[in-house]
């Protein structure tokens, strides 16, 4: 049940205060893979592919392999290159990267597959893989859209020089025990000029205020456009504060502790100007100590003022029309995960000095998720899962991505593609892209309830500006952009996850907007909406169900924006996903229902009213507003009204918004 709470009769009385080869190809004729070079125009996409000499990399010495595939081709067989790219920072030279790379049509049928292996050199990689589209035995392939699958894997030289070799050694590599595996990589491709989905009409929310003083087409929405402003951020980067902020020049992998060039306030300067209009410095909580290990001369008063200075920088930073936002990226990879944590105060930490001084405000036990789980709900703090990988991470017992009441209520988003994070261009061009879907998939139907976010973990000087993917995040129109707000928005799961900065992605379904937890009781109407101020128009829609704490596979409902559905009883989710004809891709929040079997004819089994009170607290400027709220079936969430319009929505008790009264006239 929602429950809206108009306070504009509580409010008017008050005064107001104004990122050597074998090949194998299936299905097509047998291809040599090419290593491609940096293209003239990004001069720097060069110096990015080596490590930097001395760089630490305690918390990325992670195996990691990105796959572009071009969604469309400039030639009429579709022909077209996949371009994979291999990184290891710190792993030694000679390290056997094995991949396999798959085309299949939408049904999962295999049309070729590309089996390789290469040496690791101590620099990324990058090999080009030639699909002569519809040539020789795939000349008959129908208009359509196909999906390319990467699987990568890492195995040191002593262990793969025991595989003999074969037809089927690369399937061995990928296979063997101690193999550091790669995120899968799956991305989708059209082929010919399939028929394009019916789009629903949707008018265009109005968008966040541009630094750049540009003016956008979306800026003026229509009338009867839904109450949000979207706001376009980056949720994840670095700075000197632990292992990023280094020079664009010489910038190729995370920085030493500290080294970095750059700090907080010229990284919040640097977004500002780059057109975010939030951005989160997010820094590793075991660097302030100056150490990627730990530095046991180090000092503990001197670790917790610079995180402190840097909630500073972020407050001086922020403006009416930009917010930034600082906080740590707690954890570490190996034997953990990394998470970003959006409004602690405190500084985080499992390391001690030689004087037995905490580096940090409070003790959070190294890679124990249950306990800072339960520590961030206690704090009221709110959590984002970062380029989280099926398996292995956020351990829960014995369960990767495992489920606990705490981190369900603490995490609000996930991670579903970056750019790659150690890219330094600063044009918004990036090619190397990661993606998380299958992960994100895993933790909603492990009962988890996350938005979808795509950000940068730029290590780099170029916050903002490596690619043009964004987490856009709607705030109620006139409410202020502050810390507060974004909060609220976030707790909501009012986001979408976009590759294109100018689009914008909602799923709606009997009225409620993506990010709610509902009660259905009949049929169950989902409706896509997309817009995109530049032109770009949706070419593939997917409307995707799941069911939470099932632990199954998360299916595709429909393939069209429009589609009616009755759920069988019980919890289900859903959530939609829009490929512009450019390839790139949008995510929306998913919708949480609980379907019951009604009454009679089709008439909702709920017929009980909820009940509620609101309160005002303060006589001036920043008020609080209060409610409490009930119901049989239970409270999704309160909004608050305030002449007409949501100034503000929290989805837990005690229920309650922060209220700038100056906003209003």
């Amino acid at each position: 049940m929602t429950i809206l709470l108009n306070l504009s009769s509580m409010l008017r009385p008050l005064p107001l205060a104004v990122a050597t080869l074998i090949l194998a190809a299936c299905g097509g004729a047998d291809q040599a893979a090419k290593p491609t070079q940096a293209s003239q125009a990004e001069p720097d996409r060069a110096r990015a592919l080596a490590l930097a000499p001395g760089a630490k990399d305690p918390d990325h010495h992670e195996f990691e392999a990105t796959l572009s595939a071009p969604f469309t081709s400039a030639v009429a067989s579709g022909a077209r290159d996949f371009t994979l790219q291999f990184s290891y920072p710190g792993a030694t030279p000679g390290e056997v990267l094995a991949y396999d790379l798959k085309l299949v049509d939408e049904a999962g049928k295999l049309i070729q597959q590309w089996l390789g292996e290469t040496l690791y050199s101590g620099k990324t990689t990058a090999l080009s893989l030639t699909w002569a589209g519809r040539a020789g035995a795939q000349a008959k392939l129908a208009d359509g859209h196909y999906r390319v699958e990467l699987n990568a894997a890492a195995l040191d030289a002593e262990r793969a020089a025991a595989i003999k070799a074969g037809p089927g050694r690369v399937a061995a590599l990928l296979a063997a025990d101690g193999a550091q595996t790669a995120h899968g990589q799956s991305w989708q491709i059209e082929l010919g000029n399939p028929a394009k989905p019916v789009m629903p009409t949707f008018q265009a929310m109005r968008v966040g205020a541009d630094p750049v003083g540009r003016a956008r087409a979306m800026a003026a929405p229509a009338a009867d456009a839904l109450p949000y402003t979207v706001y376009y951020a980056n949720l994840h980067s670095q700075t000197n504060d632990s292992d990023g902020g280094g020079a664009l020049s010489s910038c190729a992998s995370s920085q030493a502790a500290q080294t970095g060039e750059y700090g907080p306030a010229t990284a919040f300067a640097y977004g500002k100007s780059a057109g975010l209009d939030i951005l989160m410095s997010s820094e590793h909580n075991h660097y302030f100590d100056g150490s990627s290990s730990t530095n046991t001369s180090g000092s503990a008063a001197v670790a917790k003022a610079r995180y402190q200075a840097g909630l500073s920088a972020a407050t001086s930073a922020s403006t009416a029309s930009y917010l930034a936002i600082y906080g740590m990226e707690w954890g570490v990879i190996s034997n953990g995960g990394h998470m970003n944590i959006f409004n602690s105060n405190e500084l985080f930490s499992w390391e001690y000095n030689s004087a037995n001084e905490l580096f940090g405000d409070r003790l959070t036990p190294k890679s124990d998720y249950p306990a800072i789980y339960a520590v961030m709900r206690q704090q009221g703090l709110i959590g984002q899962f970062n380029h989280p990988d099926t398996s292995g991470q956020f351990l829960v017992g014995a369960d990767s991505l495992g489920y606990s009441a705490d981190g369900d209520e603490v995490m609000v988003l996930a991670e579903v593609m970056n750019t790659s994070a150690f890219s330094n261009n600063d044009t918004e061009t990036e090619t190397g892209r990661s993606n998380f879907e299958a992960a994100f998939n895993k933790m909603l139907e492990r009962g988890f309830h996350v938005a979808p976010a795509s950000n940068q973990d730029n290590h780099c000087a170029n916050w903002g500006r490596s690619y043009t993917n964004r987490t856009a995040v709607l705030i109620p129109t006139g409410a202020a952009l502050n810390k507060t707000s974004f909060l609220d928005a976030l707790k909501a799961r009012r986001v979408f996850a976009t590759m294109d900065k100018n689009s914008q992605l909602v799923l709606s379904a009997n009225g409620h907007l993506m990010g709610e937890r509902f009660a259905n009781s009949a049929a169950l109407n989902l409706k896509v909406s997309f817009t995109n101020s530049a032109g770009r128009t949706a070419a593939t829609v997917q409307v995707f169900e799941g069911v939470p704490g099932r632990n199954g596979t998360v299916t595709t409902l429909a393939s069209s924006a429009t589609v009616t559905t009755t759920p069988t009883e019980g919890q289900h989710f859903y959530y939609a996903k829009v490929t512009q004809d450019d390839g790139k891709v949008l995510w929306s929040a998913p919708i949480w229902v609980t379907q019951s079997a009604g009454s009679g004819g089709g008439t909702p089994g709920d017929t009980t009213a909820p009940t509620a009170t609101a309160s005002v607290s303060g006589t001036g400027g920043v008020l609080t507003l209060s409610a409490t709220a009930s119901d049989n079936v239970g409270v999704a969430r309160v909004d608050f009204v305030i002449d007409n319009v949501v100034k503000g929505t929290d989805s837990t008790a005690p229920y309650s918004i922060s209220f700038d009264s100056t906003s209003l006239t």
